[in-house]
């Protein structure tokens, strides 16, 4: 059984922060792959500010491209809109019952988690692997399972990120 991270995101740009992590985490991890998720409505976001979906895909795709165990999906764009996480990692699960799937998300996200769209869900059934981002240490959820938290300390830090680049380009 193949241990997948999924790793999820407007990518509106993607950059080197997102493909640094994703490759940092495929070589230190237990995970055999990363999937690059591209999501193409995401609930929480402003939409007017997005790229075409299939333009971001087509970025992700080019900017992983020769690196072994990252992969580029477009598995939400058949899925119902807004894209809600827990949908899609049980659609996931479906589809590809051959793999063990996590979940691959920042400190920003992991702050606000207790928003998201059946957490408690996603935190039973799946690993959550968290990406400090300078935020001060993540504050921990006091209801959450941490168990199934694995904070990834080691990572470096890669201080980019979309909305200061799409801020540069005056979008």
């Amino acid at each position: 059984m193949a241990k997948i991270g999924i790793y999820g995101g407007s990518f509106n740009p993607v950059h080197f922060g997102h493909v640094g992590l994703a490759k940092w985490v495929v070589e230190h991890t237990d995970l055999d792959e990363v999937w690059l998720l591209v999501s193409p409505n995401n609930p929480l976001k402003d939409q007017s500010q997005l790229a075409d979906e299939q333009q971001r895909l087509a970025d992700v795709k080019q900017a992983i491209r020769d690196i072994p165990g990252l992969h580029a999906s477009d598995f939400e764009f058949s899925l119902p809109r807004p894209s809600y996480t827990a949908n899609t990692l049980r659609e996931l699960t479906k589809a590809y019952p051959q793999h063990q799937f996590s979940l691959i998300i920042g400190e920003d996200n992991w702050q606000i988690f207790d928003r998201w769209k059946e957490w408690q869900f996603i935190q039973e059934h799946f690993p959550i692997f968290v990406y400090p981002r300078n935020l001060g240490h993540s504050k921990c959820l006091e209801h959450t399972n941490k168990e199934h938290v694995i904070y990834l300390e080691q990572a470096p830090y890669f201080d980019i990120s979309s909305t200061e680049i799409r801020n540069r380009r005056g979008r």
